[in-house]
């Protein structure tokens, strides 16, 4: 048994309990005629957040899965988008306590579950997942934690009661999205070998990555003193953007160095929905 991962597994769990805990806390207090509040999600409000939160704690919780006739929405591309508009269609009479209440009992079901038997092996696929993704251990528990945060925060600018930005949750979620500007600038931006980019994300250390000769953005142990780009964001900036939220945030980002590259760095962000 690796003790190294079992350790980072159960701090992924911890983490997600935090999240799941101030998630709860917020609908609590959102009145029953704000669950109707639209979303920066392309047509979802806060009972469709709410709903698809349920729903895919409730698969993991009991491995169980819905199926539901969704129609043709027109927000809804891909099949991943047409799974998770189940739980938004499946939910979409039940009362706010009521999908409130589903997600504390899942939840509360599958931490009890993940600290009487833990994970140990990162790489191990979990016998319950959700939409049959291939995802490990480690994809499942990191993804988690994000996806909670990420639609507390979409309920919160929602309905008006900003916060949250400084919690374990919120520092796993901006770390876990600065990881991708490695692909971002490899890949989607398209640039040469030899290119370096630097993050200077407030609250975490600066990201830095560079496009190897087999154009793949690598990681590099330090930050070079001189990036073809640099970036800097506050958390909820670059949250907005490579949340795929708001792409208007862009304008609270800083862009030093090639102009033109930061500027597909900057449009191409976006790395999750």
């Amino acid at each position: 048994m690796d003790a190294t991962a079992q350790d980072r597994l159960a701090g992924h769990v911890e983490v997600w309990w935090q999240a799941v805990e101030s998630f709860t806390r917020l609908l609590e207090q959102v009145p029953d005629e704000q669950w109707s509040a639209p979303t920066d999600l392309p047509g979802w409000d806060v009972r469709a957040v709410a709903a698809h939160t349920a729903h895919l704690e409730s698969v993991l919780a009991t491995g169980v899965e819905e199926t539901a006739e969704i129609g043709e929405p027109a927000h809804v591309t891909g099949s991943l988008g047409r799974y998770t508009e189940i739980g938004v269609v499946n939910r979409r009479t039940a009362s706010p306590a009521a999908i409130l209440e589903e997600i504390r009992g899942s939840t509360a079901a599958r931490h009890a579950a993940l600290l009487a038997d833990p994970p140990a092996d990162a790489d191990a696929r979990p016998e319950r997942i959700f939409g049959g993704v291939p995802w490990s251990w480690e994809t499942l528990l990191r993804n988690r934690p994000l996806d909670i945060w990420m639609h507390e925060q979409d309920v919160r600018r929602a309905v008006g009661r900003p916060g949250g930005l400084d919690t374990a949750a919120a520092r796993h979620t901006a770390d876990y999205l600065a990881e991708g500007l490695g692909y971002v600038l490899a890949r989607k931006a398209g640039a040469p070998a030899g290119t370096t980019v630097v993050l200077d994300l407030a609250g975490s250390a600066p990201y830095a990555f560079a496009v190897t000769d087999a154009g793949r953005g690598e990681r590099l142990p330090a930050p070079p003193p001189d990036p073809t780009v640099r970036l800097g964001a506050d958390r909820e900036t670059y949250v907005l953007l490579a949340g795929g939220r708001r792409p208007g945030a862009a304008a609270d980002l800083t862009v030093e160095g090639d102009a033109e590259l930061g500027r597909l760095l900057v449009a191409n962000l976006a790395t999750t929905p």
